[in-house]
């Protein structure tokens, strides 16, 4: 006799899996699971269609070696908000722990399987997400920065499905590391993609890679530090927004912009901000960098403030405080 439901796939460490459906005027996870070193937890929330998962991890971050992925669903007519309790700390690795053995090529865009030193080889630290939202559902991904320690190698790889009819913001940003103990860009390497589909038809790739892996000896003298060549910034942010719930946060981030004037100064600005838009009308992309992480959160939470029609202000105080 065969059984009336197919087993649940069983989650490997580090695995993870949110599927929101609607119940009514309800939203209700038909799963939400994970393992060590991956933590989900879902407060209650009050609101129609709306659920909020928090993405934290045992210990407060990640440490080499670590393997998180996570799959999430949201079902047509439902609003998933995810956010994370602190920034997300990316240790070198775990003490007491052998370190890896060498990997690919330290020249290989694709990411690698651990990160190589003249003297040691680190385990890099990776998590793959997808995420599926279907018509008239909406995804909102808004968590604290990721800071990575010195040494630390980071490789995340986000994808989205989308109904054509779904909405979609996606906060992706870093810190420079621990500056009070030194280590402003003291990391060996950041590895971050974002891709977008929508009806099967990719309309936005962002990827951002930061390698501070010392070059040829004999072109050492040409060379600058990733320090030199990310300052005098501690913050870079990357949003992506996309379809019908967040089309006049759009046109209101697009309006600012506009009004920006461009003109030499004989100092970098406090923080700069650039706007463009997706291969889709329904899109755009907005990148920041500032001097301080706090000034890119604060300009963040006013430039995005029309989510709040969508999730509520309690929600949006618990993104940007």
């Amino acid at each position: 006799m065969q059984p009336l439901h197919s087993p649940i796939p069983r989650l490997r460490s580090g695995g993870g899996r949110i599927s929101l459906t609607s119940y009514g005027t309800s939203a209700v996870f038909s799963e939400l699971a994970s393992t060590y070193p991956l933590k989900v937890l879902s407060p209650r929330i009050v609101a129609r269609g709306l659920a909020v998962v928090y993405l934290l991890t045992y210990g407060g971050g990640l440490v080499g070696g670590d393997q998180i992925e996570l799959s999430v669903k949201a079902d047509s007519k439902t609003v998933l908000v995810l956010l994370s309790q602190g920034s997300t700390k990316v240790f070198k690795i775990r003490p007491g722990r052998r370190l890896a053995s060498p990997g690919v090529s330290r020249h290989s865009l694709t990411p690698p399987t651990s990160i190589i030193s003249p003297l040691v080889t680190y385990p890099a630290t990776r998590q793959n997400m997808t995420f599926t939202i279907a018509a008239e559902g909406a995804l909102f991904l808004l968590p604290d920065p990721v800071t990575c320690f010195r040494s630390a190698s980071y490789n995340q790889s986000q994808t989205f499905y989308l109904s054509k009819s779904a909405s979609l913001v996606v906060l992706d940003w870093l810190t420079s590391g621990r500056m009070s103990m030194g280590e402003e860009w003291a990391f060996s390497r950041y590895y971050s993609a974002n891709e977008v589909w929508v009806e099967g038809k990719r309309i936005a790739k962002d990827i951002m890679l930061l390698d501070d892996q010392q070059p040829d000896p004999i072109a050492k003298i040409l060379s600058r530090t990733l320090a030199d060549r990310l300052a005098p910034y501690s913050c870079y942010a990357m949003v992506m927004l996309f379809g019908p719930l967040v089309q006049s946060t759009i046109q209101d981030i697009a309006a600012q912009f506009d009004q920006i004037a461009i003109f030499k100064t004989k100092r970098p600005a406090e923080m700069v901000w650039s706007l463009s838009p997706m291969t889709s009308e329904s899109g755009a992309i907005v990148r920041v960098a500032g001097k301080e992480t706090e000034s890119v959160r604060t300009w963040l939470g006013q430039a995005l403030l029309g989510l709040q029609e969508t999730v509520g202000i309690d929600v949006y105080r618990k993104a940007f405080p």
